[in-house]
């Protein structure tokens, strides 16, 4: 209709909808429109039509329980009086308007706006970064008012704050008007997971003057895309209120630190306390300090085990429902067995006569990867690297692809796997294990003593693994002088290489980084920890990465030479100045001199840094692997070959090959390298480039949430472990702060704060030298550094009920 917008006609329809219902099916059937636009109900009402708000049909339902689940209506619908506490400021606007669409777009247009990804920091929450395209830096956002309401991961537009604005903050261990605080939590693998570092190196912490950062400082002005998700937490704590069945009003506290406070209201309030639960996000307004949800569902107690890990799982949006029977229809049928085909395949070699073997973790099942070593009559080595073969029963576009592709990834917790794909596939039909015959995807060198490569051959194969060892097993073997048998003398043989192999890529620049990988002895009745120690990486571990490396290279450069648009590659950025700052402001100040202008001159660096400390070594590498962004999938035609480049590996080109029982890349990439080989033909999609890009998107995110998943079902056991076991241990600081420092503590990977002045007061009678990173108690000898060694205490505690956390306490 003339003058009517396009909504307005949509809400239209929907009358006209009901109406024509309502006069087909006649008085026995009542007819309802649903909706919460005042001016279409309205309409409806005048119209003759039942209508109804959604929030008033779930009340005639009679149900209070459902009242619950009813999405908080924004100001643009029905109102919903503000529940926020009686602070002066309760009725004022908190936070300035979101500027509307049309004006984002000409701001970012004329260059006033620059648009990104918010991302908030892990460790403190009032600080948030968007990485902006337009200016070719990060921008900092620091406080909510200056977020503005963004969530983490919305698309934001952003305002420059003027230069003279962009003051550095003093670093402090949080602990802010929210009452939250840093947590002890596993070692950081990278920068990614690593608590941001914004301060100045030149200024004194104690000193007054602000510093100006070179790091431009902004505001957010408008969203341009939410990302609001449901989230997982408790309610804060607060007396019950008099009577039973009313609405309460509560404050939700998300797991995830990142999140702010969300209100909710509930009628089950006694049934919600102590529990952990899902609350998902509805609205914003510019009076409230808070956003406002409603609640979703009870996962269960808090401090449970099954709860904690539900909750993890949740967090990381990892997906553990069953497979379908759609999926489950494109297994072959079992038991499998080899066919005359397969071997009559003229594709596929047989290499059953093959000394095939492989080398795992104790008790593996899922084998991907097998290795042969054969002594060839010209004195050289045949080489080769054995992949399962899972792409010959993984069919492009079938259920059950398409159901691996949205996993992206196997999941592993503390004791537990979550599959991305079926199990008769992942431990079974695949499962390269000893003394059965199995499909494989083969990389063959021949190769000098001094891992010289002669020539390289790919080819579908048939093996027949003879053993099926550990990383212990085959170190042992390797170790005992007194076993000379073929299989500890292939062993040996592919040590010899890899050595040669690893020195090679160590001087051409590869870094050899140390990270606190922590493993856990696990009670078989209860699956709660025994023990807790760090992961031990020996000889036969270097020995198989060095192959499987070598196996993606050579795999990378294949697929790239035939399909250069379309493969699917691994590349790692090298970390920018500002992400190597505080590793070299440490250095600096024990008198460590690091070149990082190359990953060859940071490596060599980490190799001549040497003191009388035995763990001296380890821990500068620890600190160096937090400083690295995380390696990333992309498609080779979207970035140019200069880009390619992996840093930590120091190779022009890498992918993953090597693990397509897990990792979903694996198999794109193995389709790729068949097509490349003329065994079978490139499926539509490699020529589709946006999807392919889509999917090396899905592929980042849902490792990267596998990655943090991981980290935090073992941050969950290590908080099990010392419930029952406080225990005194040594610690190396390696953070000051002006109310404390940052421990990590080697033997059980682990970091956390040690507060040196009591909770809310903010550096107090300390003063910290920032150049030479120590922080001092005036008028006492009482200093502590960076590196230093400390004795402390650690020990669960509750300082509210039913919150338990760890705690750090100097000895």
């Amino acid at each position: 209709m003339v003058g009517e917008s396009s909504n307005d006609r949509n809400d239209r329809a929907i009358r006209v909808a009901a109406r024509w219902y309502q006069s087909h099916l006649g008085e026995s059937v009542k007819v309802l429109l649903i909706t919460n636009d005042r001016d279409n109900k309205r309409k409806a009402i005048e119209e003759g039509l039942n209508a109804e708000t959604v929030e008033s049909y779930v009340r005639s339902l009679a149900q209070p329980g459902l009242l619950d689940l009813v999405v908080v209506p924004t100001s643009g619908d029905v109102s919903m009086e503000d529940v926020d506490d009686h602070r002066p400021s309760k009725k004022k606007v908190i936070y300035n308007e979101h500027k509307p669409m049309s004006e984002i777009t000409s701001g970012l247009r004329c260059g006033i706006y620059h648009q990104g990804k918010l991302r908030v920091n892990r460790y403190n929450p009032f600080e948030a970064y968007v990485g902006s395209e337009s200016i070719g830096d990060e921008i900092v956002i620091r406080g909510r008012s200056n977020m503005n309401r963004a969530f983490d991961g919305d698309i934001v537009a952003v305002e420059l704050l003027p230069q003279d604005q962009w003051h550095e903050s003093k670093s402090f261990i949080a602990d802010d008007d929210e009452e939250e605080e840093e947590d002890v939590h596993l070692v950081p693998n990278s920068a990614d997971d690593a608590p941001r570092n914004t301060n100045s190196t030149q200024s004194t912490v104690g000193s007054s003057a602000p510093s100006i950062s070179s790091r431009p400082v902004g505001r957010v002005m408008g969203i341009i895309k939410r990302n609001w998700n449901s989230y997982c937490g408790s309610l804060q704590p607060m007396p019950m209120p008099a009577g039973s069945g009313g609405v309460a009003h509560a404050l939700f506290v998300s797991k995830d630190r990142r999140v702010p406070k969300i209100r909710i209201q509930t009628r089950q309030l006694e049934n919600l306390v102590n529990k952990r639960i899902v609350v998902a996000v509805d609205s914003w307004d510019v009076l409230s300090r808070y956003p406002s949800g409603h609640y979703v569902r009870t996962i269960g107690d808090i401090g449970d085990k099954e709860t904690e890990t539900e909750v993890v799982l949740i967090e990381n949006d990892i997906n553990t429902r069953p497979f379908s029977t759609q999926v489950l229809a494109c297994l072959p049928p079992l038991p499998w067995t080899l066919s005359p085909e397969d071997l009559a395949n003229p594709n596929r070699q047989d290499l059953r006569q093959v000394r095939v073997f492989s080398v795992d973790p104790p008790g593996c099942r899922d084998i991907d990867d097998a290795l042969h070593c054969t002594l060839l009559p010209n004195g050289n080595f045949e080489v080769g690297v054995h992949i399962a073969d899972v792409t010959n029963f993984v069919h492009p576009g079938t259920p059950l692809d398409e159901e691996a592709a949205q996993r992206g990834t196997s999941v592993y917790l503390v004791g537990q796997r979550i599959d991305m794909l079926p199990k008769p596939l992942t431990e079974d039909v695949c499962s390269l294990r000893a003394d059965v015959e199995r499909l494989a995807f083969s990389v063959i060198w021949e190769m000098t003593p001094d891992a010289d490569v002669i020539s390289t051959r790919y080819t579908k194969s048939v093996i027949k693994s003879c053993a099926a060892m550990s990383y212990v097993e085959a170190q042992a073997r390797m170790d005992d002088s007194r076993l000379v048998d073929p299989l500890t003398v292939d062993l040996r043989n592919l040590n010899s290489l890899a050595k040669i192999m690893r020195q090679r890529r160590c001087e051409r620049g590869a870094l050899t980084l140390a990270s606190a990988e922590v493993k856990f002895e696990i009670d078989s009745e209860t699956h709660d920890p025994l023990d807790i120690g760090i992961y031990q990486i020996r000889e036969a571990n270097q020995m198989i990465e060095e192959f499987m490396l070598a196996a993606n290279v050579s795999v990378a450069e294949k697929i790239l030479k035939h399909f250069p648009l379309c493969s699917l590659l691994r590349r790692h950025p090298s970390p920018t100045k500002e992400m190597l700052e505080p590793l070299l402001r440490t250095a600096s100040s024990i008198g460590l001199n690091l070149d990082v202008s190359s990953s060859k001159a940071l490596a060599e660096s980490l190799d001549n840094a040497k003191s009388n400390d035995p763990y001296f070594n380890k821990l500068i590498r620890i600190l160096a692997t937090r400083c690295m962004t995380q390696a990333v999938y992309f498609c080779s035609g979207d970035l140019t070959f200069s880009e390619y480049y992996h840093y930590g590996l120091a190779a022009s080109l890498y992918t993953h090959f090597t693990s397509p029982i897990r990792r979903y890349a694996d198999v794109v990439v193995h389709r790729l390298l068949a097509a490349a080989l003329n065994i079978a033909k490139l499926p539509p999609i490699f020529q589709d480039g946006p999807q392919l890009t889509g999917i090396a998107d899905n592929l980042n995110y849902r490792h990267r949430n596998a990655q943090m998943a991981s980290r935090a079902s073992v941050e969950l056991h290590t908080h099990i472990y010392f419930k029952t076991r406080p225990t005194d241990t040594e610690a190396r600081i390696v953070k000051i702060k002006a109310n404390g420092f940052i421990v990590f503590v080697p033997k059980f990977g682990i970091e956390g704060p040690i507060y040196l002045t009591p909770k809310g007061d903010k550096g107090g009678d300390w003063v910290v030298d920032e150049v030479h990173q120590r922080v001092t108690k005036p008028g006492t000898n009482i200093s502590y550094a960076i590196l230093q060694t400390v004795r402390i205490h650690m020990e669960v505690v509750e300082p509210q009920p039913h919150r338990p956390k760890l705690q750090l306490t100097l000895i």
